[in-house]
């Protein structure tokens, strides 16, 4: 039985109008089951869950262990696909304040990130951070040459090798990259680095579920093996050929739907912090997917209640180009009964002996009211729990939606040449040889 179970009712969809994208849903995902036994296509994701390197997944968990027997400190080094999907993860399994706990009671290393932006106060911090404390790192590039992953690692490889001496630093410093080819392929074969394979066929944003995500969220000591058992199960469960029944074909059709509408941005809202990075990463995932040809739904996202008080009121009041879907976590972790005060100075006995989840949920249940009276439709994701089952399902459902959607669309949802213009201009700006100057840069 799936995790997720996909709420249309507060869309405005008709379940006739979705019915009547089945066809073209169905062409779309046997068009994609042809290209993902293409090795050359980056569709290898779709079938990633029941057909993953096993060797490789084992030595994974040995890794894994190895690490978080002798590092107190794991640094991840890499850059969109290669540091959201991993993050997204751990943050969704873990304490919000796994980082501070003391090592016995957190019994995994502190993992931090890096190589996601060029700013020297974020390194220069993180290495104070660090101190005199045992390191390991990971670095994560399919060439090895993108630009801030790639100054990040010449940072902290040059650290290691200060602090341990080359041949100890050698062993603290695993690679995940290009089977055969590529600048950090060639380093790490001269320097016997320890190394884990992007898939060809998998793009950075599609990557969680490969040793890209997987040594990370090993390392902070999630059970990898209930995480691919929950992604197989998602495998299955939205492999059915009928709309009626595939909550992930209907979430990409609604989508559609209201894109038709001028529904232009899509807000992703939780009501958990713990989901804050997963947000992130669907940001990525769909921004990246979609926003091509002068096309696609904008992907933005809130925290609730927290951005009730901030963009609450532009969601209530502003345009109305936006429709939100909303990720409802049906069962807490934890929770804490509201006691009763006898001075009552914040009004708020009426709610004693009720759960803050309790309170969430209705704050939730009122903001969707509200925000669809205002003019925002929404759809709404129930999801039974947070654990690891249930957040692979998750990010399977995403991505599987994603791809169905971009075709929908009819983009690529598998490219991104966008992202590339940045990187000529700061090339030129930088004087990297090859690139063209214009006569106000030369100085």
């Amino acid at each position: 039985m799936p995790n997720i179970k996909l709420d249309l009712s507060y869309s405005g969809i008709t379940e006739r109008e979705i019915s009547e994208y089945e066809s073209k849903v169905q062409e779309i995902y046997n068009n994609l089951n042809e290209k993902a036994k293409d090795k050359n296509e980056f569709v290898g994701w779709l079938k990633l869950p029941s057909s993953y390197n096993k060797k490789e997944f084992e030595r994974i968990k040995k890794v894994a262990e190895r690490i978080r027997k002798n590092s107190e400190v794991f640094v991840v080094i890499g850059i969109g696909g290669s540091y959201l999907g991993a993050r997204a993860v751990i943050e969704s399994l873990t304490s919000n304040f796994a980082n501070m706990f003391p090592k016995n009671i957190r019994k995994s290393p502190q993992i931090f990130f890096v190589g996601n932006s060029i700013s020297p106060n974020y390194i220069n911090e993180l290495i104070s951070c660090i101190g005199d404390k045992d390191i390991s790192i990971n670095v994560i590039s399919k060439s090895g040459t993108t630009t801030e992953p790639a100054i990040a690692f010449r940072i902290f490889r040059e650290y290691l090798e200060s602090k341990y001496g080359a041949n100890e630093a050698s062993k603290r410093i695993y690679v995940t990259t290009d089977k055969k080819k590529g600048a950090l392929r060639e380093l790490a074969d001269e320097e016997e680095y320890e190394t884990f394979v992007i898939p060809n066929n998998v793009g950075g944003r599609f990557s969680v579920l490969t040793p890209v995500g997987l040594l990370p969220i090993a390392v902070a000591g999630i059970d990898i093996d209930k995480l691919m058992e929950g992604a197989k199960n998602a495998q299955f469960n939205y492999s059915d050929s009928s709309i009626k029944y595939n909550q992930c074909y209907k979430y990409a059709v609604a989508r559609n739907i209201l894109y038709e509408r001028d529904k232009t941005i899509e807000i992703l809202a939780n009501y958990e912090p713990k989901l804050h990075y997963l947000t992130e990463w669907w940001k990525q995932l769909y921004g990246e997917s979609e926003g091509k040809e002068q096309k696609g739904i904008f992907p933005a996202g809130v925290d609730l209640s927290t951005d009730l008080h901030s963009m609450g009121q532009y969601i209530q009041d502003g345009r109305r180009n936006l429709f939100e879907t909303v990720i409802n976590v049906e069962k807490s972790k934890t929770d804490i009964k509201i006691k009763r005060d006898e001075d009552n100075i914040d009004g708020l006995n009426f709610i004693a002996n009720k759960t803050m989840d309790y309170v969430n949920k209705k704050a939730m249940q009122g903001t969707v009211e509200a925000h669809v009276e205002g003019g925002v439709p929404n759809i709404i994701i129930n999801i039974k729990e947070l654990n690891e089952e249930t957040i692979a399902e998750l990010i399977y459902f995403f991505e599987l939606a994603c791809a169905i959607s971009g075709n929908i669309l009819g983009v690529n949802p598998f490219d991104q040449p966008g992202v590339e213009a940045y990187k000529t201009n700061m090339f030129r700006l930088l004087g990297k040889p090859g690139y063209e100057f214009d006569k106000k840069d030369k100085k």
